[in-house]
C-alpha cells in the first residue's frame, strides 16, 4: 500500500503562463476488492457526503427488491437510475415515458425543477415560454427509479423523507456496501438524504460493484447489472460534452465513472477489481474532473493523449478571445 500524509495533497494545479496561480487540494483512494487500500492521497478516513457519485448505491434496492424487473426497466432505465444527465431531451423524454408506465407524472416526482443545463433543450423552453419541470432535474432518473420502487412498496408519497421505508433501504444498502456505519446524513440537492462516509468506504463500495458478477448473489447481480447499464449508456448517465459520458467512452466502455457535486469522483474497473474514490476539498468540478482523469491514466485504463482525457487534465484554459490563458494539470503526487 502506498500512502501519502494525512494532510490534503495537491489534486490539480492551475499555472498561468510559468507561475502557479490556484491549488486545489483533497483525498483520494484506490481499493481492492477486498475493501484493502492499493493507494490514497491524503486522508483516506476523512469523511464526506459523496453526493451523487453514490447513485449506483442508491439504485441498488431498485434491483434487490425485484421492482426493476417487475415494471420492466431495460438499462436505459437503469442508467438514468444512476445518472446526473443534463436534461437534454434524450433524457427528459425518457424519463416521462418511465413516469407514465407507472402510472405517474411530473408532479409525483420530489427532486424539485431545474432549469435544463443542456442548450438545445434550455433554448427550446425559452423560445416556447415554458418553465423547466421536474423530469428536467439532473436527478430526475434516480427518483423516478425511487418512485418504481415505492410502488412496489407501497410507500407513503413522501419518499424522500430519511424515516421513509424506501431510505431506510437505501442506507442499509450504503452501509453494507461502504462497510461503515454512516455518521449522518444531509439533504441533497435534490431534496433525498445523502449519506456520509470515509473516502476509503466509498472507495470500498466502489470496488465492490467492480468486483461484482451477475449470478453470485442478489445483490452482486444488482451491483452488474448497473454497472452495465451505465457502461452501455454512457450519454443517458451524464450527456455530451460532459466528462462522465466523454471519459467512459473513451474508456471503451471498460469502466464506469460517476461525479458527484462539491468536488466528488467514482470510478469502478471491473477487470482490475478496483474502486476509486475522491474528494476536492474546495469543491471545484474542474480539480475533480483533472484529479479522477489522472487516476485513471495512473491506473492504465484511460489514454493520457485521448481527446476526451486532454480536455480535462493538462488542459488550456481560454479566455474569451479564445486565447489559452492557463492550464489546469495533475498535482505531482497523481503523475
Amino acid at each position: 500500500m502506498k500512502l501519502t500524509e494525512n494532510a490534503p495533497v495537491t489534486l490539480a494545479e492551475i499555472w498561468r503562463g510559468e507561475i502557479l496561480e490556484s491549488i486545489h487540494t483533497g483525498h483520494a483512494v484506490v481499493c481492492d476488492e477486498r475493501g484493502e487500500i492499493v493507494e490514497a492521497w491524503g486522508e483516506p478516513d476523512q469523511i464526506i457526503f459523496p453526493r451523487s457519485s453514490c447513485k449506483m448505491i442508491q439504485a441498488l434496492p431498485l434491483l434487490d427488491s425485484g421492482s426493476a424487473d417487475q415494471a420492466s426497466l431495460g438499462t436505459e432505465q437503469l442508467a438514468l437510475a444512476c445518472a446526473s444527465h443534463q436534461g437534454a431531451a434524450m433524457h427528459v423524454t425518457r424519463v416521462k415515458s418511465w413516469l407514465e408506465a407507472l402510472g405517474y407524472d411530473d408532479s409525483d416526482l420530489r427532486c424539485g425543477p431545474q432549469l435544463a443545463p443542456d442548450i438545445e433543450e434550455r433554448n427550446r423552453l425559452i423560445r416556447a415560454h415554458e418553465e423547466p419541470c421536474q423530469c428536467h432535474n439532473n436527478c430526475s432518473g434516480k427518483h423516478a427509479g425511487f418512485l418504481t420502487l415505492n410502488k412496489h412498496m407501497g410507500g407513503e408519497a413522501e419518499y424522500v423523507e430519511p424515516d421513509h421505508p424506501l431510505q431506510i433501504a437505501v442506507k442499509d444498502a450504503f452501509e453494507e456496501v461502504t462497510q461503515e456505519t454512516s455518521p449522518g446524513f444531509g439533504i441533497d440537492g435534490c431534496s433525498a438524504p445523502n449519506f456520509a462516509t470515509s473516502v476509503h468506504g466509498l472507495a470500498r463500495s466502489m470496488a465492490f460493484f467492480a468486483a461484482a458478477r451477475e449470478g453470485a448473489g442478489t445483490r452482486e447481480t444488482s451491483a452488474a447489472r448497473l454497472v452495465e447499464a451505465m457502461v452501455t449508456h454512457p450519454e443517458l448517465a451524464a450527456g455530451t460534452t460532459r466528462a462522465c459520458t466523454e471519459l467512459m467512452q473513451a474508456m471503451g466502455g471498460k469502466v464506469a465513472i460517476k461525479t458527484g457535486a462539491d468536488g466528488v469522483f467514482t470510478a469502478i474497473l471491473p477487470e482490475q477489481k478496483l474502486g476509486v474514490a475522491l474528494k476536492v476539498t474546495d469543491g471545484a468540478t474542474r480539480a475533480s474532473e483533472c484529479a479522477i482523469a489522472a487516476i485513471l491514466v495512473k491506473l492504465g485504463v484511460l489514454d493520457a493523449n485521448h481527446p476526451a482525457t486532454l480536455r480535462r487534465m493538462n488542459a488550456p484554459m481560454v479566455n474569451r478571445r479564445g486565447i489559452k490563458a492557463a492550464s489546469i494539470k495533475p498535482g505531482s503526487a497523481l503523475v
